[in-house]
This record gives C-alpha cells, structure tokens and sequence, in this order.
C-alpha cells in the first residue's frame, strides 16, 4: 500500500456562500494541545463560548449552544426538539433552505404548510398571516438569509403573526449571525440556528443554537421521544451546563477552540465595526459591479451585504469564468442554484473574506476575464 501524499491544498481567496478564509489565529487555536471533553479546562472553554454566543445572539437565552455538526444539523436539532408526528409547521420559502426546512418537517412527521415568494423575493407577512388564518400551528419557520438567493427576509412581522397564533418562531440565521444583527430576545425569536464557516469565519463543523424559555417547555412536553439520539437537546445540555457534565457524545475539542477563538476576534473588533464593514464592502462591490453592467438579483431593501447573488451578463458562460476565477487567480465565487442555476453568481463577503482586498482582487479579475474595463 503507497502513502497518501502530502496535503498541501491551495491558499484560496473564499468568496462564495461559504466556507469563508480562516484567521491565522483560528487556525492556531486548533492547534493547540487537545484535553478532555470533561478536563475542567474544557469545561471553562465551554463555559466561555457559550457566554460568547448569547452575546452575539443578543439573547439571555439558558439553552445556547454549540452543536457537534453543521448549519444543517443545526437546523435538524431545532425541528427535531420541537415538533412531533401531526404538529403543523408554517414554513416560508423563497430558496432552497427554506426547501429544507420543508423537507425537516415532513420527516418529524409534521403537516407541513408552504408560505411561498419568487426567488430573489422575501416572504411577505401578508402571505403567512393568509396562511395561517383559522389555524393553530406549533411552530412558524423562516430563513434570515437565504443563501441561495441573496435575499434578507425581514423578520419582526413574522415574529409578531407566529406568536399571535400561539406558535414557536424559528429563524435560520447560518449566514446572517456575525454579519448583521441578530436580536433574538428583542424579536422573541424561540429557537435559532447557525454555522460556524460563514461571518463567524470558523471552519465548517459546528452549528450555535439557541432556544427561548417557551422552546425549552415545548421541548419538556413532548410525548414522544426526539427522533435523532445525537441531536437530542435534552440529553445535550446536561452535558453543556449544571455542576455535574453528564457525558452525551464526544465532543469536537478542536473546534470548539476554533468557535472560541473566532468569538474573541468577533468581540475584539466590536458587532457594530463588523456589521459595519460588511455593509461596507458590499456598497464597494456593488458599486464597481454596476459600472461593468452586472446586475443584482435582489431588490436594494432586501439585499444581503455578506451574500451577494447577480445576474451572469447575456453571453458569459458560468462554468468557465468560475473555473478561470479559481484556477487562473485563486478566486472562488458560487454557482447559482434551483431555479438560478447557471443564471446567477453568489459572491460572498463573510467574515475574514469581506475585505476591500478581497473586493479590489475579485473585480480586477473578472475585468480581466470578461474583458470589462
């Protein structure tokens, strides 16, 4: 048997809908030594991280954590916790994660109610309050920031019709968290998710939480057991809080020292600086775009500053200008997807990837590319 070469991957520039770059300082924290996932060092890692997530939720929330996985099991912990075989659930999609999150009630065996929009539209609260009319749904679903469209659904309308209806309201912020402001408490959003690899700029593998006083006794009520074992929350948070750490599953040490370390930077700069800066290098981007003749996709109200979805000029092939991006310059950037496949180009300006730099390096190859002065 021959060894496996080297991993020697290639310095990226990461400006698509995710993973974006990883701070040097990231990436030494996972080097540091590995402990315990019950050392009393780990435990105040924990401890600290969490604290960190409240803040950047803007929530007081007990039950705020990291997941072991992904946005998507993130997104899997919330709908599992909560619902149960014949609960309704109002979901609103206008993009594939909100196709998802249809997809995530259907296999809790709930009955599903579609809200939908067009692509590149918000769901409009009319819509939802039409929809649930003369109905008692446990839970309302919407995503923040729909990643394959670009769009930043408002969500304080939405919040205010699910409580009105005595349901849950559940928020995908995967990659609106550490971008823009998520306001948990003040917009009593009861169960929220995120990832790690988008303006946290952590490398993929965790999911934040968090679940509202409300959430958690919707939980405690269940009469049936959660379907997935890994992603039970009431067996998870005996391992994340109390005096006594009661062992669920291994923990990702590594990267919780990553998500650890990316919160400081995120604190360090402040949320207002950071907010700041996306809105910043997305007005630079859309302003050098629009002088090439490329347009964006989503009206300016719902634009996303850290996910950037434009149409592909008449005549440019997708395919070839994304693969000289990255072979010729280094340069990733995403594929549109759906129903925008090879029509629009998802332009990412997340965390340590939303830089002047990043802007200046992008535009100057793709004028190269297209020709475009």
């Amino acid at each position: 048997m021959s060894i496996a070469s080297e991993l020697k991957p290639t310095a990226r520039f990461l400006m698509g809908p995710g993973p974006s770059d990883v701070h040097p300082r990231v990436l030494k924290a996972m080097a540091t030594p590995v402990v315990g996932h019950l050392d009393p060092e780990f435990i105040e890692i924990m401890n600290g991280t969490k604290e960190m997530l409240r803040d950047l939720f803007d929530t007081k929330n007990e039950l705020t954590l990291p997941m072991s996985g992904t946005g998507s099991a993130g997104m899997e912990t919330c709908f599992v916790n909560l619902l149960e075989p014949g609960d309704e659930a109002v979901v609103c999609v206008c993009g594939v994660f909100g196709e998802r999150m249809c997809d995530n009630v259907e296999r809790c065996g709930g009955k599903l109610i579609r809200v939908e929009a067009p692509w590149g539209r918000p769901v409009a609260a009319e819509d939802v309050e039409r929809a649930m009319k003369g109905r008692r749904p446990k839970l309302v679903a919407v995503v923040h920031a729909e990643t394959s469209t670009g769009v930043m659904q408002p969500l304080e309308e939405i919040g205010k019709l699910a409580h009105a209806a005595g349901a849950l309201f559940m928020v995908d912020t995967v990659t609106s968290l550490g971008g823009v402001g998520v306001h948990v408490d003040k917009l009593k959003i009861d169960a929220v998710y995120s990832g790690t690899q988008k303006c946290i700029s952590a490398p993929p593998g965790l999911s934040p939480v968090s679940f509202s006083a409300a959430a958690v006794q919707a939980m405690e009520r269940r009469k049936t057991k959660v379907q997935s074992w890994y992603l039970d929350l009431g067996m998870i948070r005996k391992y994340w809080s109390g005096a006594k750490r009661t062992y669920h599953h291994t923990a990702p040490v590594s990267m919780i020292y990553s998500l650890y370390e990316a919160l400081r930077m995120i604190f360090e700069e402040g949320l207002e600086a950071r907010f700041a800066r996306h809105r910043r290098n997305h007005e630079l981007l859309r302003d050098r775009l629009e002088e090439m003749g490329i347009e964006f996709v989503v009206a300016p109200e719902h634009r996303l500053p850290m996910l950037n979805a434009v149409r592909i000029p008449d005549g440019v092939d997708d395919a070839t200008v994304r693969s000289r991006l990255l072979d010729e310059y280094n340069i990733e950037i995403g594929a549109g997807l759906g129903e925008f496949a090879g029509k629009v180009w998802r332009i990412g300006l997340m965390g340590c990837s939303s830089s002047e730099n990043h802007v200046n390096i992008l535009l100057a190859a793709l004028r190269k590319i297209l020709g475009r002065k």
